[in-house]
Formats: C-alpha cells, sequence, structure tokens
C-alpha cells in the first residue's frame, strides 16, 4: 500500500479536528495556508516541528523517537513495531501526536515528518545507525558476542549505549585483530560490536545498543510520569504561614521605597542596580541579596519606583508609593503580587555571568524573559491540582516532575526558573509549606478582588494598643492600625520587626516627634491611652525634658531668622563657630536673622548642642523634614499571558482559516475548463472575464477563480456567483471579492 502523505490525511481529517490542530499548532495559521498541501509543507518545516514538540511530555516523546528509530519518516511502521520497541506503548501517546500532525496515517502505517530527524539529531533516542553486518545475526547470536567482552569492555558499551552513541579515541587510527588488540575499544573493533566513523570516533551500532538495553528503545520507567511526594497540611495553617511571608514582605518593600525617597541609587550606564548598591540594601534590610534582588524588581515591576530622567538618572520612587503606602496590607500585597505574577523577568538569574563574564545586575536588561509569566503559571497550576492544603515534599520533586511534562522546553534555565518560582512565591505568600494559598489560587485565576479577601482573611487582625516596657521599648504585638502604626513610627525607632515589632523611644525620636508638630501632652496622651502596660516615669520624664528644651529657640524664613525671648540664650548662639558659618545677624535684641535656609541652621545648631525648632508664619512649629523625592508614575501596559507561543486564536478566525484551507483543496481537485486570465497592469479588457462569471451567475454554475488577498498572496477558490456588479463578485455563500483582485477564471466541469 502506498504510504498517505501528510497533505491527503490532513484533506481526510473533519473540520473540527482540523481546527483542533489550528488551534495547538498556532503558526500553522499565520498567514492563512492556501490548501492543505500548504499545510502539510508548513507543519513538517523543522521549526514548527520543534515548537510542536515543547508542549509534549517525556513519554509521548519517546513513542515519537521510536518511530525514528525504526524509519517511519522514511517507510511507514506498523503499531506492532511500535510495541517491539517499547516496554509498554503509553495510552493515548499516538492519538497526540496524530492531533498534531507529528504523526500520520493508520495504525498499519504510521508516518512522521522528515524534519523530526533534524529536531532530534541523528541519534534519535541516543541509539546510533543500524550496522547491516549486525542486522544480519539473530538476537540470540548478538547476545553471545556481547557476552564474550571483557569488563572494561562492557563498562564502555554500558556508557555509549545510554546514549549518545559516539565516542572519540585515538584508538580508533588503525585496524587490529582480536589476538593483537590491546584497548577496550580495539577488541571491541574488532568483534563489530563499534563501529570506526573516522581516525578519532567510533559509533555503537543500533543493534548492539538495543541489547543492552533489554530489546526496547525506553524503559518503562522513563514512560511513566513521576510520583509527586506531598505533604498534608490544613488549608488554614497554610494560608497563616504565608500570611506572615507576606507581612515581612511588605515590610522590606516599604523600608525599600523609604530609603530611596531619601536616598536613591545611581542607575548604572548600562542599566541597572549596581552590586554595591544592592549589598548596602541587602545589608540595610537584614536580608540576602536574593531577596534584595527580588524587592527591587517588584517595586519597578509594579510603577512604584523607575528611573528618573535627569542628566544623572537615579532609581526614585514614584506618585504610586504614597498611595500604596496608604492602602491595607493585602492592598498592599496584591499590587506587588500581580506584578510577580505577570513582570516578564527572571530576578532570579541576578549575580550570575553573562557571555561576557560580567555579573548580570538586578533591572539590568539581561534579567528579561518574556516567557517568564508562563514558566510561574505553569508552576502554579500544577500546585492547584493537588488537594487542598497538600504541599511538594520537596522543590526537586516538583522540578522532576515538570522536567518529565515537557523536557524540551524553557532551556538550559528549565530547572532553574522552577526553583526560583518557589522561592519567589514562598517569599510573597503565594504558596507556603510547599502549598498554593488561598490567596495565591485566586490569584492565578485572576480573581483579584478574592485574592486580596483571602490574604486579608489569612492576615493577623491589626491592634489598637502597645506594651511600653521600662526601657524605653515599646513592643507591637502585632500589626498595628494604620493610625496607630503612624503615630509610633513619628516618636519612636524600629529596633527589630517580625512578628512583634520592637520600638525604642529615645531623646532623638521625641524631638522628631516636636518637630512635626505634636505637643508633649499629645505625646504623654498617646502612650496614656494606647499601652496596656503603666508608662513609666522614665519615659515621661524623658518626654518633658525634650519638650523643655524644644523650641525655646525658634527660627523663620527670612531667608531665614531666629527669634528668643532669653536673650542670654542668643548671645550663646551669636558666640558659637557656627555663627559665623550661617552668618547669623541681629536684628533685635531677641531676632537674628541668615542668608541661608532655614532647615541648614537648624541642622548645624542642633549639631552645636542647641534643640532649635521652626515654626510657621502663626507662630506653631512646623516639620521641615524632607518628604523624600517622587517622580510621575509611569502607566504599566496590560500584560497578556498566554500558554504558548504566539497570539490567540478567536473561533472565528479558527473557523475562517479551516474554510480557507478547504476552499483551496476544494479548488485544487476541480476540473477546469477554458480558463481566462487577466494580463498583467490591470489595464487590459475584461469583458471576457465578466462575460464568464455573468454566464455563471446566470446558470448557477460554479466557477473556478484564481486572486490575490490584501497582503498579496494568490490563492484558488471554487464558488457559485450570484451577481457580478459595482466591482465586486458576491456568492451564494454572502461571500463578496473585488473584481480587481480577481486574476483567472474557468468554468468547473462536471
Amino acid at each position: 500500500m502506498a504510504a498517505l502523505s501528510l497533505a491527503d490525511w490532513l484533506r481526510s481529517l473533519p473540520d473540527d479536528a482540523l481546527a483542533d490542530l489550528l488551534r495547538a499548532r498556532r503558526d500553522l495559521a499565520t498567514p492563512p495556508p492556501a490548501n492543505s498541501d500548504v499545510l502539510a509543507t508548513r507543519a513538517g518545516t523543522a521549526g514548527s516541528v520543534a515548537r510542536a514538540c515543547e508542549n509534549l511530555d517525556r513519554a509521548t516523546l519517546a513513542v515519537l523517537e521510536t518511530l525514528l528509530v525504526a524509519g517511519a519518516d522514511d517507510t511507514p511502521v506498523g503499531v506492532g513495531r511500535l510495541g517491539e520497541l517499547l516496554a509498554t506503548v503509553p495510552p493515548r501517546a499516538l492519538d497526540r501526536l496524530r492531533s498534531l500532525a507529528l504523526a500520520w496515517g493508520p495504525d498499519d502505517a504510521v508516518s512522521v515528518p522528515a524534519a523530526a530527524r533534524d529536531v532530534f539529531g541523528p541519534f534519535p533516542a541516543g541509539l546510533g545507525v543500524s550496522s547491516t553486518e549486525l542486522a544480519k545475526l539473530d538476537s540470540d547470536a548478538l547476545a553471545e558476542r556481547i557476552a564474550d567482552v571483557g569488563e572494561d569492555e562492557r563498562a564502555l558499551l554500558s556508557t555509549l549505549s545510554s546514549g549518545p552513541p559516539i565516542g572519540r579515541t585515538r584508538d580508533a587510527a588503525i585496524d587490529v585483530p582480536l589476538a593483537s588488540a590491546t584497548t577496550p575499544v580495539q577488541k571491541l573493533l574488532a568483534r563489530g560490536l563499534l563501529v570506526r566513523r573516522d581516525d578519532q570516533t567510533v559509533e555503537l551500532p543500533r543493534e548492539v545498543g538495543l541489547a543492552l538495553r533489554g530489546g526496547v528503545v525506553f524503559a518503562g520507567a522513563a514512560l511513566t510520569e513521576p510520583e509527586l511526594p506531598l505533604e498534608r497540611h490544613e488549608q488554614s495553617g497554610v494560608d497563616t504561614a504565608a500570611a506572615g511571608e507576606a507581612m515581612e514582605f511588605l515590610r522590606h518593600a516599604e523600608t525599600l521605597l523609604r530609603a530611596w525617597s531619601d536616598q536613591p541609587p545611581p542607575v548604572l550606564k548600562s542599566g541597572g542596580l549596581g552590586v554595591r548598591e544592592l549589598r548596602r540594601l541587602a545589608r540595610d534590610l537584614d536580608v540576602d541579596e536574593r531577596r534584595a534582588t527580588l524587592l527591587v524588581e517588584l517595586v519597578v515591576g509594579a510603577g512604584l519606583a523607575a528611573a528618573d530622567e535627569s542628566t544623572s538618572p537615579e532609581w526614585v520612587p514614584t506618585t504610586l508609593t504614597d498611595s500604596w503606602l496608604s492602602m491595607p496590607p493585602s492592598g498592599r500585597w496584591l499590587t506587588l503580587a500581580q506584578a510577580w505574577l505577570d513582570l516578564p523577568r527572571m530576578p532570579g538569574l541576578a549575580g550570575d555571568r553573562d557571555a561576557r563574564d560580567k555579573i548580570v545586575v538586578p533591572l539590568s536588561e539581561e534579567l528579561r524573559r518574556p516567557l517568564a509569566p508562563m514558566t510561574r503559571r505553569r508552576v502554579l497550576g500544577t500546585l492547584a491540582e493537588l488537594p487542598a492544603g497538600a504541599g511538594v515534599a520537596a522543590v526537586d520533586d516538583l522540578v522532576t516532575l515538570l522536567a518529565w511534562r515537557a523536557p524540551r522546553k524553557g532551556g538550559r534555565t528549565r530547572d532553574p526558573a522552577v526553583r526560583d518560582t518557589m522561592a519567589e512565591a514562598t517569599a510573597l505568600g503565594v504558596v507556603a509549606l510547599g502549598a498554593l494559598t488561598t490567596a495565591g489560587g485566586a490569584l492565578l485565576d485572576g480573581d483579584l478582588h478574592g485574592a486580596a479577601a483571602a490574604m486579608a482573611d489569612a492576615l493577623p487582625q491589626p491592634v489598637d494598643h502597645v506594651l511600653v516596657q521600662a526601657d524605653l521599648t515599646v513592643v507591637a504585638p502585632g500589626p498595628l492600625e494604620p493610625d496607630l502604626a503612624r503615630q509610633i513610627e513619628a516618636v519612636a525607632d524600629v529596633e527589630s520587626a517580625g512578628h512583634a515589632t520592637m520600638y525604642r523611644v529615645s531623646e532623638t525620636s521625641v524631638r522628631r516627634a516636636l518637630d512635626s508638630g505634636r505637643t508633649a501632652d499629645e505625646l504623654h496622651e498617646l502612650f496614656r491611652t494606647r499601652s496596656r502596660t503603666p508608662v513609666p516615669q522614665s519615659l515621661s520624664y524623658l518626654i518633658d525634658d525634650v519638650a523643655r528644651r524644644h523650641g525655646r529657640l525658634r527660627g523663620g524664613v527670612a531667608a531665614a531668622f531666629l527669634r528668643c525671648d532669653d536673650e542670654v540664650l542668643l548671645a550663646e548662639v551669636l558666640g558659637t563657630p557656627a555663627a559665623a558659618d550661617l552668618e547669623l545677624r541681629r536684628i533685635a535684641p531677641t531676632v537674628v536673622v541668615s542668608p541661608y535656609p532655614l532647615a541648614e541652621i537648624l541642622d548645624a545648631l542642633r549639631a552645636a548642642g542647641f534643640a532649635p525648632a521652626a515654626e510657621g508664619p502663626d507662630g506653631r512649629v512646623v516639620d521641615l523634614r524632607p518628604s523624600g523625592r517622587r517622580i510621575p508614575a509611569r502607566g504599566r501596559q496590560a500584560r497578556r499571558v498566554e500558554p504558548t507561543r504566539g497570539e490567540p486564536i478567536g473561533e472565528g478566525q479558527l473557523t475562517a482559516v479551516v474554510a480557507h484551507v478547504r476552499a483551496g483543496d476544494k479548488a485544487a481537485r476541480s476540473r477546469k475548463g477554458s480558463v481566462v486570465r487577466l494580463p498583467a497592469g490591470g489595464g487590459a479588457d475584461t469583458s471576457a472575464t465578466m462575460a464568464l462569471l455573468s454566464r455563471a451567475a446566470n446558470e448557477q454554475r460554479e466557477v473556478w477563480i484564481g486572486l490575490v488577498d490584501s497582503h498579496g498572496t494568490a490563492t484558488q477558490r471554487v464558488l457559485t456567483p450570484v451577481r457580478v456588479g459595482a466591482g465586486m463578485l458576491e456568492t451564494s455563500t454572502g461571500e463578496r471579492y473585488p473584481l480587481h483582485r480577481i486574476t483567472s477564471a474557468a468554468l468547473v466541469e462536471d
């Protein structure tokens, strides 16, 4: 029986099967193929075959490679032969290959594209070329020949049998009889169990490789999906653990943005954040450099920071930072988690070396990977398949599973990307204890409101009180209410953070609170009403002592002025070296002025041991501390993540492509009568074409036409005209074709 071509097989497919093929292999549909012959040619190219193989699991790939070993790219192979070469034929693997046009034909004559051999290389399944001499031996005779080899020779055969079957050696240079052979290579060459390819290359024949593998191309273990060991947890426990990680990540992100507000780091000339700046940030946040990299990538990816456009660009928080800081924790988490899921970059590659042996730094172009979101969704999607609360026992088990499911996808970063995804998802609270959280599942499904609500439920409820200790420390037993947190941060410094945050009150922190306009009575009231423990006298004394000295010396803008009711104190100020540096000049017994900005004057006087305060036009204390730099936020483009390469094909477009192929097939097999062709240039008389089309419309006969579409592609159609006029040809199916695009026409003969 003659071999069935791929084009003929495609023509025999029902429309829904052809649509499934085009949906799975999107590169075949763009531009729409003129007919099944064009579609078959396109499907048989090496590039298209390689892309289709990326989504195949190891078992299905094993079937395809085994068909290549059997020579199905040249002569059709029966399923029986496939069963002889495999320990077990994976169920539905052959159907999967047929659905992707990577195999076709009935069970007794299965073919594969010739380009598949280019995709898998010269040694599919790691087996060498068949030996004419060994092919004549039966299995028993070959087994006896192999059994006669020594241990060194057998070790060499075992190594080559697992693939690739090629070895480089100097012992292949000359022929040596078996009796004179001294090395394993020479002995195997003399026995015919190795084949010489050139003076330095030997190859293990296919027959020997199969014999050493037990007569099969792939063992049964390679065809079975590996199990994923699981650890069972309560889903509530998973969510609680994730909430703790999320709170810590949010605290670090907030600290980073405040640090960049005060002192933005420079942008490298080549782009990105310098290694020195990254290390300084990691030290300030008390985290490792990988976590610091993830933080900077996400705050920039979320639009909370960006490079300004100055002559010396710096990484500066944007105007979105202020609104983000005012959000509840669940909203802040959602912003960063969504940015991570759609981030077309791989932060985990930072610290590696590029092709020029330079360290890859955060925020650099070398970290851009457009397919990174697909990898993250693939990892989280696998976790979503597990029972609620079940987590992977070890990340390496997940790496092994995903590598089996798509061994040709991801390249050299395939396995590291899975590990990085799990580490990043755990740091963000999307994953905890190896399991997908409730919030993470909603985020993966695109339910942003549900994700934020789930994280809000998991996060500990804000507390409205603190615990003041005798050593001037203030303990927050949980996340504080936003208003209380702002008040405590104004009068105390964070000493340690975690589930319970510890603050420390000092003379500097109290003066900072007074500088911001708060009074001593307000600070006493804050601790009296919000502390569940008695307020120690040492704290009250500290507040009163700082307040007593604070503001006795007041400054204003003249460019700047200082006033003080105590003339002795003002004279003491004028007698300091700082007075000369600031060019202070007395303009009244209680007032001096300076040409320098007020903020510089106050800082210099504080360094000299005084405690001045700034006042506004109404005489009240004002806060002159800088609020940090801000630059306009840049709009983030919505990212659409697809499970495979290429733009998605809509159902309407898919139907049109199938109809396009079928119409081309019909035109190709129709018997044409006399063909009327339009001369090139468009200036010739078209009366003959018009007459033929009008005749077909009147007689309701099918007509074959050749036309050029808007992309300049020549196609053919068989149709039934119903009206010809006004420069258009209308068909019985409602289609309309411009007459100026029709290049030829002929009546279809019965």
